[in-house]
């Protein structure tokens, strides 16, 4: 996985619910864990901008309620520096439902996504229609 060129804070952590910003028919989602975490033990895992999460539908369609999903984080709320020296904060958290290969399983996503995510997932970024 490509590292980031900012600084991403972790702010959230294992049983946080989330907004889907995509129109798979998610619309809210739980964090189970995330992937490629490496922590100390007994600390739950936390994630962030560009991290991959495993995460549950709680609510959306009676399709997708109670599916295990792969997502990526594209908002976050607590703010990060960028090397330019720029804060960057979003109004809420929101992830986009990805397979295993990285490609949105969605058609169209809602709202701003990061610019940091535009050398880890570009289908991501091309899908998007502001990259902030």
């Amino acid at each position: 996985m490509i590292g980031l060129k900012a600084n991403i804070p972790r702010s959230l952590s294992t049983s946080s619910r989330i907004h889907c910003a995509d129109n798979t028919g998610a619309k809210v989602v739980e964090i189970i864990s995330v992937k490629k975490y490496r922590g100390v033990k007994n600390r739950h895992p936390r994630a962030g901008i560009g991290d991959m999460i495993i995460a549950s539908v709680k609510k959306g369609t009676p399709e997708m309620r109670k599916q295990i999903v792969t997502c990526v984080v594209i908002r976050q709320k607590k703010e990060f520096r960028r090397p330019d020296g720029i804060r960057v904060s979003f109004e809420d958290n929101a992830v986009v439902l990805i397979d295993e290969t990285g490609i949105p399983k969605g058609s169209e996503i809602k709202g701003p996504v990061a610019r940091e995510l535009a050398d880890r997932f570009p289908k991501i970024t091309s899908t998007a229609t502001i990259v902030v």
